[in-house]
């Protein structure tokens, strides 16, 4: 495959949060919307990263916790915490961020591919890292960042 074709498939639009001084960015194609925090009501016996569910429009879906998922310290949630609630190969789940920032609309230009971090390190759910506005944002692939065995686990929380 053309390396070039690739990074020509990640340009668009992103939405872009942080989570601590980390920045990242989803592709608002997978984005339903963002909504403030709002009660989560918790599930026992549920890896720590999985926050709850809440009660969207009726709908009860699935709250991810994504510092937690990516092993970042824990943060107590404030004014800015938003749940983003996106589409992950079907399911819609929510994910807690720290702070949404802005929607980048990016081009092939300014996006690289993932550095090799060396063997046995693999991290599938980075699309790449875009340089623009003078900080470098890690490109989420949010199908990849939670496995299929998890996927499954989360739909069996909100499917009684």
């Amino acid at each position: 495959m053309n390396p070039l074709a690739a990074v020509d498939a990640r340009s668009g639009k992103y939405l872009a949060f942080h989570l601590g001084s980390e920045e990242f960015g989803i592709p608002v194609l997978n984005v339903r919307e963002i909504m403030g925090l709002q009660d989560i009501t918790a599930i026992p016996q549920t890896p720590s990263y999985v926050k709850g569910v809440i009660n969207l429009r009726g709908k009860v879906i699935p709250v991810v916790d994504l510092r937690l998922k990516f092993r970042l310290p824990p943060a107590e949630y404030g004014s800015r915490t938003s749940i983003v609630v996106v589409t992950v190969r079907e399911l819609v789940v929510g994910v807690v961020v720290d702070g949404v920032t802005e929607v980048l609309n990016l081009n092939a230009a300014d996006i690289e591919n993932t550095p090799d971090f060396g063997e046995g390190v693999t991290i599938p759910y980075i699309l790449g890292m875009a340089k623009t506005k003078g900080k470098v944002w890690m490109l989420l692939d949010i199908d990849q960042v939670l496995t299929s065995q998890e996927l499954a686990s989360l739909h069996g929380v909100v499917v009684h």
